[in-house]
Formats: structure tokens, sequence, C-alpha cells
């Protein structure tokens, strides 16, 4: 099965499952005056939209590609996200408004241990869902899903303290009701909010997972004669579609044909092993002719790595016709004032080697 049957295959039984156990809740909660149930029950509801959501949002991100769309539609995922992270949040937020009416206008409620009964029966349902969800959502790489599964966790949370208060009530004739409504919306709106923030950063454009970057590294450190991977780039345009480039580091004996050989072997065993389309490699030229050369670029390295906030430095070459030494330099995110490491290093270099020109590239530290 697909990637797209497996989440809408997944979503519907979500839809399904929410839909009876909000019937049972709405049923229980009424009968019983228990607001905290109602609510449960409405936020089931919720759910059962999230995951309709998460279904039309699959079907549009699966769209072929077109002219104005040349790489997909796979980002609608993360439209969709965001718009059941809305749904949360304002589902939380009305539960506060309907918790804190109840707080100054108390009722009493009625509880019997068939409904309680139930209710324990569908917060074993939930984590069953939610497990199941969050399992799949992982193996297909969706957000929404993920998301979804996490959620019915925490409603099988909120639907066991809603028993803890029925049976506190019942011995102690003592009704927390109310209070517990308050902060099961409290929690709602956190979740909300968090998976609001999460889905943003997808939409901004958040740093690649460390495993997938390192991952494509050493695939291409594999092949014979790369000496090294640097300043890979990949662009996420949607959860199963990356797209980027990469600089190699391979012996200035290279031939073109030779070059362009390796450069496509490069990109098809990437994508086949990764599903990441490289559709740049660069290249750095390594000195194997000249030992004064690899000289002065190990010393060149061992100064600009004894900066603080320097993480790397590659790329390096020397002309000598026009007596300029370049490079690339990444400096961490954590480095205040990237300029003055800059111009501290080129300082330090011209002291070492006053005939030459330096030109620097700052690198961003973009991928693990």
């Amino acid at each position: 099965m697909d990637r797209q049957k497996q989440i809408i295959k997944t979503s519907i039984i979500g839809i399904i499952t929410n839909i009876l156990l909000s019937a049972f809740k709405a049923v229980i909660g009424a009968l019983s005056g228990s607001i905290a149930i109602v609510l449960d029950a409405v936020n089931n509801l919720s759910d059962a939209l999230s995951s309709t959501i998460t279904i039309i949002g699959a079907k549009l991100a699966g769209k072929k590609p077109d002219k104005k769309h040349p790489l997909g539609h796979g980002r609608i995922e993360y439209i969709s996200a965001l718009i059941i992270a809305v749904i949360i949040l304002y589902a939380g937020l009305t539960a506060s408004v309907k918790s804190v009416d109840k707080i100054i206008h108390p009722t009493k409620p009625h509880y019997s241990w068939i409904g309680l009964g139930i209710i324990a029966v569908a917060v074993v349902t939930k984590i069953i869902l939610g497990l199941y969800v969050k399992k799949v959502g992982e193996r297909v790489n969706s957000d929404a899903l993920i998301a979804s599964g996490k959620d019915a966790l925490l409603d099988a949370v909120i639907s066991s303290s809603t028993i803890v208060a029925a049976i506190i009530f019942i011995v102690c004739d003592f009704s927390t009701e109310a209070w517990l409504a308050a902060v099961i919306s409290i929690i709602i709106i956190k979740a909300g909010i968090e998976m609001i923030q999460d889905t943003l950063s997808q939409i901004i454009g958040q740093r690649i997972d460390k495993d997938i970057t390192q991952k494509v590294r050493q695939t291409i450190l594999e092949f014979e004669d790369v000496n090294g991977a640097y300043d890979l780039i990949l662009h996420n345009y949607g959860p199963t579609k990356l797209v980027g480039s990469v600089h190699i580091e391979v012996p200035d004996t290279y031939t073109i044909p030779k070059l362009d050989r390796l450069e496509r072997n490069i990109a098809k065993k990437v994508f086949q092993e990764h599903g990441v389309m490289l559709e740049g490699i660069g290249i750095y030229s390594l000195n194997t002719l000249d030992e004064e050369i690899e000289r002065i670029k190990n010393e060149v390295n061992e100064v600009v790595c004894s900066y603080e906030h320097v993480l790397q430095m590659h790329g390096f070459h020397i002309d000598d016709e026009s007596m300029e030494m370049s490079f690339d330099m990444v400096i961490s995110f954590e480095a205040k004032d990237r300029n003055e490491i800059h111009r501290q290093v080129v300082s330090r270099l011209k002291e070492l080697y006053p005939d030459y020109e330096f030109i620097i590239s700052l690198d961003i530290d973009i991928s693990d």
C-alpha cells in the first residue's frame, strides 16, 4: 500500500472510532450532567474533523506536479496540519469558557457505574487508536498522523482524569468537575499552540533532520576518491520530497569524463537509498601534486579552527598567479559577531602569509 492510501485508511479508522466515542460520551455526559464528559465528547468530534482534514490534505498533496508547482504539492500536508492545530486550539478555548462558566454557576453531576465503565472502555480504545495512528504516522512520515496519534493518547489521559473525578464525587460527594474541565481546556490549548508552532516552523523552513543529512553524506563518502562532502543543502517540498545540492572534494587529477560519471553515480545512489534528489554537485579540487600547498593548508586549518564557534574549513585553494588564498569557513549560529571572527582570522593569516590576499566565504551552519 502506498503512502497516501495508508494515511487515508488510518484517518478513516480514526474518524469512525472518534464519532462512536463522541456519541457514547455525549449521551453519558448529558445524562450525568457532567461538563467534563461533554467536553471530552466534543474533543472526540474535533479529532474526527482533524482526521477528515488529514485525508483532504493527503489527497491534495498527492496531486501530480504542474507548470506552476513543478516540484509537486507536498507542502499542503503542512498546511493541513496547521488547520488541525487551529481547530484543537479553538476547541481548547471554547472548553475553557464553558468550564469557567460552570465554576461560577455549578451544577450537581449524576454518575452511574455503567456510564463510567463505558468511559473506561473508551480510554482503552483511545490508547490503542493513538498508538496505532502514531506508529503509522512515523512509518509514512506524516506529521498530521503523528499529531493525531499523540492527541488520542492525550485524550486517554483526560478521560482517565474524568473517571477519577467521578469516583471522588461518588465516594466523597465532592465535585471537581468544573475544575477538571478547566484543566482539560488548558491541556488542549497547550497542545494546539505547540502544534501551531511546529507546523509554522515546517512551513517557514527548518533544519533538516541530522539523521538524514548524515546518512546522505556517508553515502557520498563511500565513493572512491571522494575525500569530503560539504555545503549539503536540502530543500523540503513535503514530507517525502527533498531536493538539494552538495560540494564534494576530489583529487585534482580527475578528468572531466571521470568526474561526470562520478557525479551521476552519486546522484543515483543517494536517490535510491534516501529518496533525496541531488540536483547540483559542486567540486572542490584536492591538491595531490604539491606538498607545499598541503603543508600550508594544514597550517591554515589549524589556525582557523582554533577560533571559538568556527566549526569547519573546506574548499581550500591557492592561486599563485594572483597570490590569492581562498576557502570556506563554517561558523556556528552561537557566534555573536560572524564578521568579527572573519576579521580576526584574516588578520592572523596575514601575519603568517603577508604576500597573499585572502578570500574567505562565511558559510552558514545549514546542516549537521
